[in-house]
């Protein structure tokens, strides 16, 4: 609790008295005025010298008392005292917390929808609503329905209904955040699952409500479009862009013009299969790029222009892929246009006779790079510097919407924030997992991890979600992010709350302290909700949280990325985990095929398989020999990846298959 609390109550005070000279102030508020100044004082001086004066919230809750202090002064000479300071109190919260709620600083922009944007949302809630009452009246067919409800990220799942919500870039306001907790408790089972495509998952829709649920959305500019179906899905990007050191440029202005570039584009709408775009702006790849379909990563050249290196014809599932480059560095005017010739030479040529080799890594691979960039280029002659050439006007209106907050001037570490670390171990061992730098001194970005043990990773109830955006509109200038490593990022934290936010944030079953290891595994929600699943991935991601929970062996073991995926889709990521799993099946039972050597970022790198798959018993045994061999060979600070890139892949396959007989065997044999 800051100054305000104090302060708003004494100077409202204060300005009783001078209002009504002849009123009683202690009938109205029961203290004394001459108690009340001096604290403020002391209070003040204190905070003020901690820097935690909320100067917004002070001159809100003043404002909210006036209409408080007006009340009582008119009908304090009327009204028993009890009742009386029991009204002003009322009004006080009511009208004071209205203001404090409005007024909290929103700070770092993020895009807002103008009335075209509401107007295209507006309209496709309407659409489906026709489309699903003619469904359920018997007047579509199933197979009439399907890419309608495709087109609307309603998918039909193992139990049933499965909605898709799309979150741009992802990135969301609070009162986003707060919609999605809202319509997970009225309409699902009072929780989502945050998806490594950086989309929320609700698994226990009704077909009925489905339209509503739309409709409720799109008051908060949230809506479902193209979460599924042959188009260009949800662009992703780097979860600390914007704030990152190591950032060249912020990629949330480029993804934005993409987005609304590519929505419901109408050439665009049944292309051979999904096509996936993701931006990095930084140094180091956050964002996966070498594996999807395009990958940009913006460059300065020699002059310092901005530019993008572009990767095609990345991604996992079932022919697991890294993306080529062919192009080095493109100028920034030219986004749109090449990428539309991109997506061009894609449609025209991509396989529409095999689900399997119809993404376009499949085109890429079967006629080359060069070849593929040479037609990409032919066609791109046609568009280039036509009415898709993006001018400066027009990026910067976009950018301008993704301004910084009003950072404050701070000192590159706050003293409270060193003693905290000092005097708490726990809240240090967060801090050292959790927190990361920040390009703005006095800052962090802090990561609330939704890998509690005992709930499936990427999910968050109803409750979880409020917290976080509770933190988010308090701490972190009312943004919050997802990260395709399936967490939440608050990206503006002043370190002097971080000791706050760690307490509240550990309170909601958010402060796992194990952002990066062992148990900050990545899983999609497998056979137990997707019709698509070969076997389970929750069970497996509980018995190896289970097997590795104590703390001080999870930070022996040191940075590690155990991704697990239930079938060839790789919704989870495995191939691109150190330790990667996949659920297979093996003539009617549950299996799992284990991958090492997987990397993302900048040294991207397809795990390989090491031998026969295990059953699911077997699995936290398996990875369990697995580390031992890495703690037995590693050198000091030594990652598990540095250690099996060093020594090779023979000793964990040997360790992993203790009885050489049963190594033999492929994975489906």
């Amino acid at each position: 609790m800051t100054i305000s609390s104090v302060g708003a109550g004494a100077l409202g005070v204060t300005a009783l008295t001078f209002l009504y000279p002849n009123l009683a102030t202690r009938r109205i508020v029961g203290s004394d005025i001459a108690h009340a100044v001096p604290l403020t004082l002391v209070a003040g001086l204190g905070h003020w010298w901690l820097g935690t004066v909320d100067v917004v919230l002070l001159v809100s809750l003043l404002i909210g008392s006036l209409p408080g202090i007006a009340l009582g002064a008119h009908f304090a000479a009327r009204v028993p005292e009890r009742a009386l300071r029991g009204l002003l109190a009322s009004v006080l919260l009511l009208i004071g917390g209205k203001l404090i709620r409005e007024s909290r600083p929103q700070g770092k922009l993020m895009y807002k929808y103008d009335d075209y944007d509401h107007s295209i949302v507006q309209a496709r809630v309407a659409q489906f609503r026709g489309q699903t009452e003619r469904y359920l009246a018997g007047t579509l067919s199933d197979d009439e329905f399907r890419p309608l409800r495709l087109q609307n990220g309603l998918y039909i799942q193992r139990h049933g209904p499965m909605l898709r919500l799309a979150v741009p870039y992802g990135l969301l306001s609070a009162a986003q955040l707060r919609r999605f907790a809202d319509v997970a408790r009225r309409y699902d089972r009072g929780f989502g699952h945050f998806t490594t495509r950086q989309n929320l998952q609700l698994n226990w829709v009704k077909l009925p409500e489905v339209p509503q649920i739309l409709a409720d959305l799109a008051q908060d500019e949230l809506h479902a479009i193209q979460t599924s179906g042959n188009c260009i899905r949800n662009i992703t990007t780097d979860h600390f862009a914007g704030v990152a050191a190591d950032e060249i440029a912020d990629p949330r202005p480029w993804a934005e013009l993409l987005r609304q570039w590519s929505t419901l584009h109408p050439e665009f709408a049944y292309l051979p299969r999904k096509f996936k775009v993701a931006i990095s702006g930084a140094k180091e790849d956050r964002a996966a790029i070498q594996v999807h379909d395009l990958g940009l990563q913006l460059v300065r050249n020699d002059a310092g222009e901005l530019g993008f290196k572009v990767h095609a014809g990345g991604g996992l599932g079932r022919t697991p892929l890294l993306g080529q480059v062919v192009q080095e560095s493109l100028p920034w005017q030219h986004l749109l246009s090449y990428t539309e010739a991109l997506v061009r030479v894609f449609n025209r040529y991509g396989r529409r006779d095999n689900a399997y080799k119809a993404r376009i890594k499949i085109l890429v691979k079967a006629i080359g790079r060069e070849e593929f960039a040479r037609q990409v280029d032919a066609e791109w002659a046609h568009l280039k510097d036509g009415p898709a050439t993006l001018t400066t006007a027009e990026v910067e209106r976009v950018t301008a919407q993704f301004a910084a907050p009003a950072y404050e001037t701070l000192a590159e570490n706050d003293l409270c924030h060193l003693a905290h670390l000092r005097e708490d171990k726990a809240f240090s061992r967060w801090v050292e997992r959790n927190v990361q730098a920040h390009k703005v001194a006095g800052y962090a970005a802090v990561t609330l991890s939704l890998k509690k043990p005992g709930a499936a990773p990427g999910d968050a109830s109803s409750e979880q979600m409020e917290a976080a955006a509770d933190l988010a509109e308090r701490f972190s200038f009312g943004e919050i992010r997802v990260s395709h490593e399936q967490n939440l990022i608050l990206a503006d934290v002043p370190q002097r709350e971080l000791y706050t936010v760690w307490h509240r944030a550990k309170a909601a079953g958010l402060a796992s302290p194990t952002v990066g290891l062992i148990q900050d595994l990545i899983a999609c929600p497998g056979g137990d909700f997707c019709s698509l699943a070969n076997a389970r991935s929750l069970p497996i991601a509980a018995a190896i949280q289970e097997r590795f929970e104590d703390l001080d062996y999870q930070h022996d073991i040191g940075e590690l990325e155990l991704n697990i995926s239930g079938c060839m889709n790789s919704c989870g990521h495995h191939h691109l985990g150190a330790i990667g799993i996949l659920g297979v099946d093996k003539n009617g039972e549950e299996w799992y095929q284990v991958t090492l050597g997987g990397r993302q970022g900048n040294a991207a790198r397809i795990g390989e398989v090491i031998g026969r798959s295990f059953a699911a018993a077997e699995v936290p045994d398996a990875i369990e020999r697995l580390i031992a061999t890495y703690l037995a060979h590693r050198h000091a600070d030594e990652r598990f990846i540095d250690t099996f890139d060093r020594i090779g892949e023979e000793p964990f396959r040997t360790a992993a298959y203790p009885h050489p007989h049963q190594s033999r065997r492929v994975a489906n044999g």
